[in-house]
């Protein structure tokens, strides 16, 4: 699996909301910038992500605009607006942002995502 392909799986897998689907394709010491939190520890990341899975009930995350800003046999970052939709407290809810990834190539041959920073689209 390229590194594309790996965005790709981690969209699929987050759309899962099971965090043991996510959780194999991050890297043991990722670290999540959230618009109001810092992630530094998997569990800190587990919390975060089933937290906001138990807000917007049937969630669905997407990924749109995404470009590879850099990329070699070890290291690639993307940049992507993100768009979510779902029900908070039985209302339909969307909204957007933009993300920032940087995946890192294991030894086992594996791509896993090291960083994401999301933040709201600006007003």
């Amino acid at each position: 699996m390229d590194y594309k392909e790996a965005l790709k799986r981690y969209i699929e897998m987050t759309n899962t909301h099971h965090f043991d689907n996510v959780q194999p394709l991050l890297h043991p010491e990722a670290v999540y910038w959230f618009s109001d939190k810092t992630c530094r520890t998997m569990e800190e990341i587990r919390a975060y992500f089933e937290n906001s899975w138990n807000l917007i009930k049937d969630e669905v995350y997407n990924a749109s605009e995404i470009q590879w800003l850099a990329a070699d046999e070890k290291v690639a970052t993307c940049i992507y607006t993100y768009q979510y939709e779902g029900y908070y407290n039985g209302e339909y809810v969307k909204g957007s942002g933009r993300a920032t990834n940087i995946f890192v190539k294991e030894n086992d041959g594996d791509w896993r995502l090291i960083h994401e920073h999301l933040s709201r689209e600006p007003a």
